[in-house]
């Protein structure tokens, strides 16, 4: 029996290496919608994450050749995916001042990631992404790549330029904010005339 979702799409990936137009609709049509969500939460507005989401298919379509059909094909697109989205976010400089600087003052209170998942089940996505748009642009993509495409600490690592020791601290912080930022919805959400 093969697993619930998609099944890993090798013929179709083999089609579309043999330049198959239509075994690349195919992979577009499946993934594509993921990755527009994964883009659409590292990057600050909709549009940019619709061009990303292009731009990515059409990275992938040089990129095919080097897929190792052994790992998860899923898996590797959000890398392609992560490592793009960082290259756009590290060419405008977003907030890139506030990212290195105040790695003394990471609270030493961190909270406990499951804390942290309650908070974001309990918000709808728009919440979750507006609170993640707050933060720093290398904390939201350790973020966003660390619990939206499951990467590993070498691999956020490697994306990010960073040695791996910095990944925690960096996911440390960037956990913190986003529960301040979360915390601080609830006034926004009930806002409203005084």
């Amino acid at each position: 029996m093969s697993a619930p979702g998609i099944k890993e799409p090798t013929e179709a990936i083999a089609r579309a290496r043999a330049g198959d137009a239509e075994a690349w609709g195919e992979l577009y049509r499946d993934y594509a919608p993921a990755i527009f969500r994964f883009c659409r939460r590292a990057l600050p507005t909709r549009e940019d994450a619709e061009d990303a989401t292009m731009e990515v298919f059409m990275k992938l379509k040089g990129k095919l050749v080097q897929y190792d059909t052994t790992r998860s094909f899923s898996a590797w697109l959000y890398k392609v995916a992560a490592n793009h989205c960082w290259d756009i976010l590290r060419r405008r400089k977003i907030r890139q001042d506030k990212e290195t600087d105040d790695l003394e003052n990471v609270p030493l209170e961190h909270p406990d990631p499951s804390q942290l998942d309650q908070l974001i089940e309990q918000r709808t996505s728009e919440e979750v992404r507006k609170a993640l748009e707050k933060l720093g642009g290398r904390a939201r993509m350790a973020l966003v790549m660390r619990y939206y495409s499951d990467m590993s600490y070498d691999e956020i690592a490697d994306a990010l330029g960073v040695r791996r020791a910095f990944v925690g601290v960096v996911l440390l912080r960037a956990r913190h904010e986003l529960r301040q930022a979360l915390e601080g919805n609830t006034v926004l959400a009930v806002g409203g005339a005084s």
